[in-house]
């Protein structure tokens, strides 16, 4: 009973006893002390031993006033370093190199003392003694390390049994973190890792047991539940493909998420969570840092229309944290207003100047709000998005898409904004839609903008938006939960993908980067398949349902596009943002030429930068 008292004292168990810590503390570090000096003792005892064939020759008064020099030279210096450097935990790297510094300078004194005394022991004692006395010393507090651990262990009885993937930084700091945590569900048990190079690497004992091929042997021999993808740089690609052999092989799966969701560099079992359908894109989101970039947002007036939308109410959450010295929010749907309001602030009284509701349609309306108000900074996120119903209703999206956004500009000018960012889609590369078209217009506009205003007008072009309102993983989404068949377009029909928060992020670091004109385009990596979406998301919710291919509708490119037939791809700041020049058109031509053909025919030719549009004057 005593002896176990004694080592949970010594080990973890001393914070179950809050008030007896610092005693504890300092019989343990009273007791490291007594030990080096001791070890001194023994490692110049054992030092003439060797030093001697014939134990008779040893002068034992002689190595007993070096034992006393040694047992005063080690309580001195201990106790000086540690008054001048703090403690350091036990057995740490940090604590091994003061150990190794205490007993060189014990050594040196020693030595000293027994060369001036000529109390007539060897020279070579001391010398011998120096490297028994510090593996003694070190020796003892990596025991107490590996007894401090042991019993921080989870229990291996009721802790689940992980495989942790990728034997690299994150799986080996994962590791770490599941054995030091003695109230964890999570107990690793091996590592497999596709790096031939990390075969017969162990990791504070668990072993790396091959590669992801070896998964379903080491789960037979570790009785594994769970696998854990612990490299975060790991591509879309190769999550869907461990994901898919871990559930065959019966293992439940976890995945660290990217740096850029966690508030630190490290991560620990807490950072845990469940594959979601982000994970399987094929690539990672882009981590674009706008803490610095976003400066222009602090203490400015910012005025954010469509804010009741998927992207408009992320821009607002965004921008508020960046410090606006007022954020106006602008949509024609009182609903949507007040939900933004509600996430921003926790209440949603709809009466206060935040709020603005207000058609873009309205031009003098714009003006208005524009002139009093008097915004530095405008995010245009307004306009009708869904392809099939504008191709139903193309004068809807002359009248919001290009007319709304020609009349934010125009306000936008004269209240002589000094940053505007339109937001585009990659529909308008190359478009055949009249959504594509009517966006394409509308940077057209913001070009034109961009060369009569004082101010830094441009466009953002990015691909389909994960999570927003209407878009196909919400609609698979409701389709998968009601039971009913998921529907696709075509079996080879792809798309590109970003999150919401990217999407946003984006916005916000275009318009500290972007120049006069330019359109933004991210790189997405490669495009995913609808149907393989749709396969993924099955297995994410464990249920399955027919799909159904319904064919491409009018409007709809089999594979979308980013950049158009004669745009050019420059990176001249960021790796992953392209910043392309599109023509300028002018809004008085466009009026023009709408007026001599007809809306559709100006969308069309205007916005696919036809033979008519190329003549027109810039």
């Amino acid at each position: 009973m005593g002896l176990r008292v004694a080592a949970v004292m010594l080990g973890n168990g001393i914070d179950r006893h809050p008030a007896l810590t610092g005693l504890v503390c300092r019989i343990r570090r009273r007791a490291l002390m007594g030990w080096d000096i001791g070890a001194w003792v023994i490692a110049l005892y054992t030092a003439a031993g060797l030093r001697y064939e014939n134990l008779d020759d040893i002068d034992f008064a002689a190595l007993a006033g070096a034992a006393a020099i040694a047992l005063v030279a080690q309580a001195l210096v201990d106790t000086v370093v540690a008054g001048c450097q703090g403690r350091h935990c036990i057995g740490t790297v940090d604590d091994a190199i003061s150990v190794g510094r205490t007993a060189l300078l014990v050594a040196m004194v020693v030595f000293t003392a027994n060369l001036l005394l000529g109390t007539g022991l060897p020279r070579s004692v001391p010398l011998i003694a120096a490297p028994l006395a510090l593996l003694l010393q070190v020796g003892v507090r990596l025991a107490v390390r590996l007894t401090r651990e042991r019993g921080c262990r989870p229990d291996h009885d009721s802790a689940r049994r992980v495989i942790v993937f990728g034997a690299g930084t994150d799986g080996q700091q994962l590791v770490r973190a599941m054995l030091s945590d003695p109230k964890g569900c999570y107990l690793p048990v091996a590592i497999v890792d596709d790096d031939l190079d990390a075969r017969s690497r162990r990791v504070c004992g668990v072993p790396v047991r091959g590669t992801f091929a070896d998964t379903l042997d080491v789960v037979a021999a570790t009785r594994a539940e769970l696998l854990v993808i612990a490299d975060r740089r790991a591509s879309g690609e190769s999550v869907r493909r461990i994901a898919s052999a871990a559930r065959e092989a019966g293992l439940g799966v976890k995945i660290l998420p990217p740096l850029a969701e966690q508030l630190r560099p490290w991560m620990g079992v807490a950072d845990l969570r469940d594959l979601d359908i982000t994970d399987f894109l094929g690539r990672r989101p882009a981590e674009i840092d706008v803490s610095q970039s976003a400066r222009y947002l602090s203490n400015r007036r910012v005025l954010v229309t469509g804010a009741g939308g998927s992207i408009g109410s992320e821009l607002c959450r965004q921008v508020h944290r960046f410090g606006p010295s007022e954020l106006m929010m602008l949509d024609r749907d009182e609903s949507a207003l007040h939900a933004v309001q509600l996430s921003l602030y926790g209440h949603a009284m709809l009466d206060s100047p935040d709020v603005i509701l207000a058609d873009i349609r309205d031009v003098a309306t714009m003006a208005d709000i524009f002139l009093t108000r008097r915004p530095d900074v405008v995010f245009h996120a307004a306009a009708l998005k869904h392809l099939p119903m504008l191709e139903q209703y193309p004068a809807e999206a002359w009248k919001t898409n290009v007319l709304g956004t020609q009349n934010v500009l125009a306000a936008a000018r004269l209240a002589q904004v000094d940053r505007f960012v339109n937001i585009s889609t990659d529909k308008a590369a190359n478009p055949i839609s009249v959504l594509g078209l009517s966006k394409r217009v509308g940077e057209r506009l913001v070009a034109h903008t961009a060369t009569t205003s004082a101010g830094t007008f441009l466009s953002v072009r990015f691909g389909n938006v994960l999570g927003s309102r209407g878009s196909v993983l919400t609609t698979f989404a409701e389709q998968l939960s009601a039971g009913i068949p998921i529907t696709v377009t075509d079996p080879e029909v792809t798309r590109f993908f970003m999150t919401i928060p990217e999407a946003v992020q984006l916005v916000v670091y275009a318009a500290a980067i972007g120049q006069p004109g330019e359109v933004l385009v991210l790189d997405m990596g490669e495009p995913v398949r609808i149907a393989d979406l749709a396969h993924q998301l099955m297995a994410l919710a464990g249920s399955s349902v027919e799909i159904v291919y319904t064919g491409l509708r009018d409007g709809e490119k089999l594979h979308e596009e980013l950049f158009g037939t004669d745009e050019i791809d420059r990176r001249p700041v960021h790796p992953l943002i392209s910043q392309v020049q599109v023509p300028a058109v002018d809004p008085e031509y466009l009026a023009g030429y709408e007026a001599t053909f007809g809306a559709a025919a100006a969308m069309r030719d205007v916005g696919a930068g036809g033979a008519e549009a190329r003549r027109q004057p810039v």
